[in-house]
């Protein structure tokens, strides 16, 4: 077997010999095909020419790529020397022109368009001779070259005068759109004449343009009625309303049921591009009809046409509904649900497409796509009040569509169609669970575009719902797992990257639990195990967003404990550099007392690493870490970070590390720990360090309010549970009485027993209710409702003005601080919802009130209250 291999081996060498000796071969041509010294003499210029003179010399007697050079330097020579070079090189590039090849008409092409802009050269002669230019070459053999001089020439018109245009364009187009001119002669005049209208008053243009557009609307090519139909959009603004009804209109009603295809098609755009310009009348009278008639002909036999339709159909039907009756509304949903199932068969409520030509095939998918991009404005059109009984089974149907181009663009207005369903967006649950498990990342992609703003529109229940604001999702987290799985198995780390980017919105669209144990571990594994560095970056900042609004403190403590674990005391350096990023993401997310009780002090342990690269990292981060510590309060940290620097000064021995540390130890020389406001200190960074400390304080409050809103929490809970106790305790009482009463009421025994009886039974009750006045009355829960009202007046004013932190925190937190406002004056009972909202247990005071009767615990509690309102004033305040 080893011989074998070894024989392979050195056949496989031989043969990589035998080619690095055909390589020898190559050579020989590459060093014929250099310069001879003739042909260097031939181009060498005299160093004594001026820029006119060389040019002249190069354009007479310099070979093409010369030449080529000069065309190109033109725009210049004419900022220069602009008399001269009008004089001189201009006739000489007339000259080359003749004979020039493709290239270097393009650039001439380019270079004179340059020069017709340029404002300062705008002479009348410069002019005259730079168009006469223009206008020779427009019939070039070469297509493309004289599509380049068209180009050229129409955007040129946008910088010429009136009067040059009446005189250098117009005047030799009369000619150029006669029928003895080439086809593209009349192209050419027709797309001239559609720019040219748009620079004079309408009668000029109904007494000058009209009858060549008339001419050419009925030209015997339909190339060229094709084109003039397109441009008769810029004739109709250009003459105005009434002349265009007069006019233009009955242009387009012939051009629309003319014999060619194109022809109907341009007929039919300019018709949609000029719907504002016709009264309801004429839409009802003479477009309607003619749409109606043009939709069902392309239906039944001509599918060239229907792609266009179908792209253009949801600006059609805004346009006519006003003038839409009842049936002629319900006809055009009907056509589009038609166009939306093109080319399908459906069996048991799956799309299969039909056996058709694969070319067709195309076509019907096309139209298709383009009936999902108009989808959302026909939710509109349909009213989203009927789209369940209207539009979901075609929606549903474009989401399970077999082609993946369907389903992607379905995805991509996924989000439109959720906004306008607004309270109703439970309809399209389902379809939102299909598109996130599609088997295409396509469509995946194109759905996490925008899949913060659907996933909160889809788990809400429109604007004003109350606290209870977000739905559960059936499914939901399963087929977020499974889009997370999808998207890292692939090859597309960007579609990951992102996807773990858009995760961050998960705190308010999911509960905390869910995001702990369905999650959390995920981020981790990606971090440790995922071989693409952004992609592990954006994980842990996606860690860190869900450590930030987590609202359970045993479970923070958890994700902090595993993070100091798995990657500050990872076993690879690679986990240990993570923990690096993670803390550069920290500083950014939390304030700076929490980042030093809970991340620096791992952070500098990582001086003592074995490998160079952790220590090299630790040593760019250094500044940073020395930001987050303030003093005097944080003196001791203060040391540890300059016993970390002195340890790399003088045990380091990688020469890389030794560099960065002496630049870092410049750096800190630098900072002012102690703020102090010095003479140099200048009053832009006196404002930068203001609202850094403004943000660090909100961050701040913000933390400690959770810890409190926990609290809270937990003291609801309780008192909820004690409440439950007493209602069941009295319920078995009530139950036992009743029995009692009963029982004595129809006994037939003395009435003095049952007369003592009843006595003592209404002795136990009068126990029952005087023991149940002992609690706090109604007077003080109306105490407890004041201020809750007067927290909701301070708290929501600032809840618009709170989206600092960066990244996607920005939008977290201020709807953070929405929820919270209203879930503190709108909810008398715990709240089940999943969002990070921190207040929410402020009203568990009446609970509390009715389970006991502790002065100490009430007085805690509204103290947290005025706290937590002191707060909301102070965020709005900010």
């Amino acid at each position: 077997m080893f011989v074998g291999k070894m024989t392979l081996s050195q056949s496989g060498l031989f043969g990589q010999i035998d080619d690095l000796q055909d390589l020898t071969f190559i050579e020989r041509p590459i060093r014929r095909s250099l310069k001879t010294a003739e042909e260097i003499d031939k181009l060498t210029v005299d160093e004594d020419l001026n820029d006119i003179e060389r040019a002249v010399y190069l354009l007479s007697s310099g070979q093409d790529v010369q030449r080529a050079s000069v065309i190109v330097n033109l725009p210049n020579l004419v900022r220069q020397n602009p008399a001269e070079t009008f004089r001189r090189v201009v006739p000489k590039v007339r000259e080359v022109l003749h004979v020039a090849g493709a290239d270097m008409q393009l650039a001439a092409a380019g270079s004179f368009l340059t020069i017709l802009q340029d404002d300062i050269v705008l002479i009348q002669t410069h002019t005259h001779s730079i168009l006469q230019i223009v206008l020779l070459n427009l019939d070039h053999r070469d297509t493309v070259v004289g599509s380049a001089w068209l180009e050229t020439l129409l955007s040129a018109i946008d910088a010429l005068p009136k009067e040059t245009i009446r005189q250098e364009i117009l005047s030799p187009l009369v000619s150029k759109a006669q029928l003895s001119q080439s086809v593209p002669a009349r192209l050419a005049s027709c797309r001239i004449l559609g720019k040219v209208a748009a620079k004079f008053e309408s009668s000029v243009v109904k007494k000058d343009l009209l009858p060549l557009v008339r001419s050419l609307c009925q030209d015997v090519e339909y190339e060229v009625r094709s084109c003039m139909c397109r441009q008769l959009e810029n004739i109709a603004r250009g003459i105005g309303l009434e002349h265009t009804k007069a006019v233009v209109l009955p242009e387009l009603v012939e051009l629309a049921r003319d014999e060619g295809s194109t022809v109907r098609l341009a007929a039919f755009d300019t018709i949609i591009n000029l719907l504002e310009m016709f009264d309801s009348d004429d839409r009802t009278r003479v477009i309607f009809p003619l749409v109606k008639t043009f939709c069902e002909k392309c239906f039944k036999a001509d599918e060239a046409v229907l792609a266009s339709l179908s792209f253009q159909y949801g600006k059609l039907c805004h346009g006519l509904s006003a003038s839409f009756t009842d049936e002629q509304h319900l006809w055009f949903l009907e056509f589009y649900k038609k166009l939306c199932c093109l080319g399908l068969q459906h069996e048991n409520g799956h799309c299969e497409s039909q056996p058709y030509p694969l070319e067709l095939e195309n076509k019907y998918a096309l139209v298709r796509r383009n009936c999902a991009y108009n989808f959302p404005a026909m939710v509109l059109f349909a009213d989203p009040n009927h789209f369940l009984s209207e539009l979901y089974r075609t929606f549903s149907s474009l989401c399970h569509d077999p082609e993946i181009s369907v389903r992607r663009t379905a995805a991509e207005g996924f989000h439109e169609v959720v906004k306008l369903l607004g309270p109703n967006v439970h309809y399209v649950h389902k379809e939102l669970i299909t598109l996130l498990q599609d088997d295409s990342l396509e469509v995946l992609d194109a759905l996490i575009n925008h899949l913060q703003e659907t996933l909160e529109l889809a788990t809400s229940r429109g604007e004003g719902a109350g606290p209870e604001s977000k739905v559960n999702v059936p499914d939901l987290v399963p087929a977020l797992v499974a889009a997370e799985q999808k998207a890292a198995s692939s090859l597309r780390w960007r579609v990951h990257e992102k996807l773990l980017q858009r995760y961050s919105c998960l705190p308010r669209v999911i509960s905390g639990d869910q995001i702990y144990f369905r999650f959390l571990q995920r981020m981790f594994g990606i971090i440790t195990t995922n071989n693409v560095l952004p992609v592990q970056r954006e994980a842990a900042r996606t860690l860190c967003v869900f450590l930030r609004y987590n609202r359970k403190q045993e479970q923070r403590q958890e994700i902090i404990s595993k993070i100091m674990q798995e990657l500050a005391q990872g076993r690879s350096y690679w986990n240990r550099l993570r923990f690096l990023d993670l803390c550069e993401i920290a500083i950014d997310l939390f304030s700076k007392s929490y980042f030093c009780k809970h991340f620096l002090i791992q952070a500098l342990e990582l001086v003592n690493d074995p490998v160079a690269n952790v220590r090299y990292k630790l040593c760019h981060m250094l500044p940073r870490l020395r930001s987050t510590i303030r003093l005097p309060a944080d003196k001791h940290l203060l040391q540890q970070l300059e016993f970390c620097v002195r340890k790399l000064l003088c045990r380091e021995k990688d020469k890389d590390v030794v560099a960065t540390v002496r630049k870092t130890v410049l750096e800190l020389d630098k900072m002012d720990i102690t703020e102090p406001i010095s003479e140099h200190f200048s009053l832009l960074q006196y404002h930068k360090r203001h609202e850094r400390d403004l943000l660090d304080q909100k961050k701040e409050k913000e933390e400690t309010l959770l810890l409190e809103m926990e609290l809270l929490e937990r003291q609801q809970s309780e008192a909820k549970l004690v409440g439950e106790k007493h209602t069941e305790k009295k319920r078995r009482d009530s139950k036992a009485g009743l029995s009692g009463s009963k029982g004595m009421s129809g006994s037939t025994s003395g009435a003095t027993l049952s007369t003592s009886a009843g006595k003592e039974m209404r002795r136990a009750k009068l126990a029952r209710s005087r023991s149940l006045s002992s609690h706090p009355s109604t007077p003080k829960l109306a105490n407890s409702d004041k201020t809750l009202k007067v927290k909701e007046s301070g708290s929501c004013p600032g809840s618009g003005k709170s989206s600092i932190i960066p990244m996607n925190d920005d939008a977290l937190r201020s709807h953070h601080f929405n929820v919270a406002s209203s879930s503190s004056s709108l909810s008398p009972t715990p709240s089940t919802s999943s969002m990070p909202v921190l207040i929410r247990s402020n009203t568990s005071s009446s609970v509390d009130h009715r389970s006991n009767g502790s002065k100490d615990t009430q007085s805690r509690k509204l103290t947290i209250q005025r706290k937590s309102n002191s707060f909301g004033m102070q965020s709005g305040r900010e």
